[in-house]
């Protein structure tokens, strides 16, 4: 029997959230119902943070309330504080989700406050989602590296990581918000970190800069990591990572797991109509 690989999918939120040209709700409402037939248990549906920072996500609460939502899927969104997280659990979001960095710089560039600031915001939180039965999954951003403090020292990303799980998050998500990661610095990163979380409370979240996030993702699963973050079409970036290239293509993750003799669960053919949907909707808005 096949080993399960878990692809969680964040083209709806990470992936979109860094478009220029606003696409219409409707698009991204359609772009999570056919992502919904393509056998994901969960999906980064939106963000509830300020639309004056990130105004692509300003119709998170419209999205939520239009999706056809499927038994067994967990729809999910960022929350980056408690005024997010009342809208989001609002929207009856399925999960939430906090963001923290392991390097100060981008801490500041990205959520305006330092590490230590960070775990102070994100405590109403966790505690309001524990209280309401909501699971908190947590983000670690510049996991190797930084675009303001240069290379991320491993202990550091192994600190905010347990930090987050002993505060109530499930799973700690590890994002090469850059893309620079190479096979070496990833494994040198995951050596620190699994001496104090196990390899079940991980996932990794590449993004594909340098062409490495598959070469990343094997490195990974090597130390035991099972769970992915992924952008169907590769769509994404961040606003506060200049030149950082789209999230690893969800359909080049799963056909590397079946290559692998990984179980996704996921329909690799609605997978490729699914990106050529967004895509041909990407471009139909930049025109």
């Amino acid at each position: 029997m096949s080993t399960k690989l878990n692809i969680f999918e964040m083209g709806p939120r990470d992936g979109l959230q860094n478009e220029k040209t606003l696409i219409p709700t409707v698009n991204k409402i359609e772009l999570i119902n056919r992502l919904s037939g393509c056998g994901f248990e969960k999906i980064e549906t939106s963000s509830f943070v300020s639309p004056k920072w990130v105004p692509q996500m300003a119709d998170a609460a419209e999205v939520f309330a239009n999706i056809v939502r499927k038994p067994g899927i967990r729809y999910t969104a960022l929350t980056p504080n408690i005024k997010g997280y009342e809208r989001a659990k609002s929207s009856a979001a399925d999960e939430v989700a906090v963001f923290a960095s392991a390097s100060e710089g981008f801490s500041k560039k990205n959520i305006n406050c330092s590490i230590k600031e960070s775990f102070e915001r994100f405590a109403p939180v966790i505690e309001a989602a524990k209280a309401d039965d909501i699971p908190v999954r947590g983000y670690v951003s510049c996991i190797v590296e930084c675009p303001y403090d240069g290379p991320t020292p491993a202990h550091n990303v192994a600190m905010v990581s347990e930090r987050l799980l002993q505060m109530g998050c499930y799973e700690v998500s590890l994002g090469d918000t850059t893309g620079v990661a190479t096979p070496e610095t990833t494994e040198a990163m995951l050596d620190a970190v699994l001496k104090v979380i196990p390899a079940e409370q991980l996932a990794g979240h590449f993004h594909d800069t340098r062409d490495l996030a598959l070469s990343n993702i094997m490195s990974s699963i090597k130390l035991g990591l099972r769970t992915f973050d992924s952008a169907i079409g590769g769509l994404g970036g961040c606003p506060y990572a200049p030149g950082a290239k789209g999230n690893v293509s969800t359909l080049a993750v799963a056909r590397m797991a079946e290559l692998l003799d990984y179980d996704t669960g996921l329909d690799i053919e609605k997978l490729k109509h699914t990106q050529e949907f967004i895509l041909s909707i990407k471009e139909a808005a930049a025109a």
